[in-house]
Order: C-alpha cells, then sequence, then structure tokens
C-alpha cells in the first residue's frame, strides 16, 4: 500500500532502516556504491531520499539536524551531501558555509522549501553544488544525483589523464589535486564552484562559452533561467585573481556570447 507524502512527489512507501558505510575514493563508474549523507530534519522526506537513492546504488547515512549532520560531514568522507536549507540547530545555509570553509570538497545538493530565487542563488554562491526545491520529483533527485557523481568522476579522471596538476598562465598558478591558487605569489581563497569553474576555463583557453554551456559542464547539467549565477561566479572570480577586474587579463567578456579565458601569449582585446 502507498500513500501520499508531504515535499516528494512519489508514491513509494517508506524504509526506516538507517545504515553507514565507510567511504572509499573511487571513480563513478566503480561497482562500489556511492556513499551519500541526507540532512533533513522532515522524516518522510528523508526516508524518500534516502530510498530512491538507495534504489540507484547509493549507501546513505542520515542526520536529522544540522549540528549532527554538520559533525558526520566532518568526521567522514561523503560522495555527496544532501542539505536541506531549512534545519533546527544549524541551518543549511551555515552548515554548507562551514563545510566548504575546510580543505576538503564534498559536493553538495541542496533541498528548499522556500521559492525566493535569493535563497536558491545564494546557496549556490556559498558553494552548494546544485539545489531541489520541494515538492520534486523523484525522478529528478536521481538525475541530479547521477550528474553530480558524473561529473566529479569526470573531473577525477582527466585529472589522472593530464598528469601535471599544476595548470599555470601568466601570473595564474591553479593546483589542481590541492585546490590551491596562487597569483602573483599571493594564495587565492576560492570557493569549491569558484575553483571548478577557473580550472574548467583554465583547461579550455580561448574557446568561448555560453552561460548555459557553463552550467552544464560545471554544475554537471542547465539550471534554466538562472544562467546569471553563471556572472556572480566570474564577478567574483575576477575581483580575486584580475589586477583590474573591470579590464580583465583572464576571463574575458565575448559579448552577445559569453566568456574565455585568456590564451597563453600577448593578451587579446576581446
Amino acid at each position: 500500500m502507498t500513500r501520499p507524502t508531504a515535499g516528494i512527489r512519489s508514491g513509494r512507501p517508506t524504509r526506516y532502516a538507517l545504515r553507514f558505510v565507510p567511504y572509499l575514493s573511487r571513480p563513478f563508474n566503480d561497482p562500489m556504491p556511492q556513499t551519500v549523507l541526507v540532512i533533513e530534519d522532515e522524516l518522510d522526506i528523508s526516508q524518500l531520499v534516502k530510498l530512491h537513492l538507495e534504489d540507484i546504488g547509493c549507501q546513505v547515512t542520515q542526520a536529522f539536524d544540522g549540528i549532527v549532520g554538520l559533525a558526520e560531514a566532518q568526521a567522514k568522507p561523503f560522495d555527496l551531501i544532501v542539505l536541506d536549507l531549512k534545519l533546527p540547530g544549524l541551518d543549511g545555509l551555515e552548515v554548507c558555509k562551514r563545510l566548504r570553509a575546510q580543505g576538503r570538497y564534498t559536493p553538495i545538493l541542496m533541498l528548499t522549501s522556500k521559492s525566493t530565487e535569493l535563497d536558491r542563488v545564494l546557496g549556490l554562491e556559498i558553494g552548494a553544488d546544485d539545489y531541489l526545491t520541494k515538492p520534486f520529483s523523484v525522478l529528478e533527485l536521481t538525475a541530479r544525483a547521477k550528474a553530480i557523481f558524473r561529473r566529479v568522476g569526470l573531473l577525477g579522471a582527466q585529472q589522472e589523464g593530464n598528469g601535471a596538476q599544476v595548470l599555470t598562465v601568466q601570473d595564474l598558478s591553479i593546483d589542481v589535486s590541492r585546490h590551491n591558487v596562487t597569483v602573483r605569489g599571493n594564495p587565492v581563497e576560492l570557493t569549491a564552484k569558484e575553483f571548478d569553474l577557473l580550472a574548467w576555463f583554465a583547461r579550455h583557453p580561448g574557446r568561448v562559452y555560453s552561460r548555459d554551456q557553463l552550467l552544464d559542464h560545471v554544475w554537471g547539467y542547465q539550471h534554466s533561467g538562472y544562467d546569471h549565477t553563471v556572472n556572480s561566479h566570474i564577478n567574483r572570480l575576477r575581483a580575486k585573481i584580475e589586477r583590474d577586474p573591470q579590464n580583465p587579463e583572464y576571463i574575458l567578456t565575448v559579448w552577445g556570447v559569453g566568456y574565455k579565458f585568456a590564451e597563453p601569449g600577448p593578451r587579446a582585446e576581446v
């Protein structure tokens, strides 16, 4: 017998077994299951998220408030954190902010019942990789999780294939394996998504990308109607790495098209 569940569009019954499996670093196509931490205070939603992530082969740990969830995330690595925005103890934005202040990177899929654009954009800008607004379909949930796993796996494979893990362009140095960036010898503090965006640009100098293409490549798929998220990330990147953000040397605007990363050699005016 099935029953409707608040917050998720699904008729699946819930199950109530908790499980923890230790984290193992691996590519997306590895037969070992992906580990996911679900931080959600609504029991029905947490159980359904767990159920459907298990359906795609994930092994899931649950936490029901922000303080416990943060402690779990800090105690052991996961392949993905599903994080509700509105939590008791610590809210999701604060949990996300504290996790991103640490050196270890874990993808974060944020859940929110709030419909305002500001909340969603703020979550993305402080370091969440993706978001879903309640109510959401379980097919969309699993599709988003798969997209994040696939993107992280491809980035890892690309890093292994590239051999050298330090990208150097003029005075800019990007240590991919350590997630470190220096400009003119000075360290630069970037959020996880700012780093991913910069590393993507640096790996493809001279190639022009539209905002939708950058959302697809860096965020894992297209966020329809939120291409301005790319703008805000690029503005913050320019403020951190450019001598003069109004006249950038690295991330250049191609008017009417999108953005490109400067090619090696003399600066080209765009």
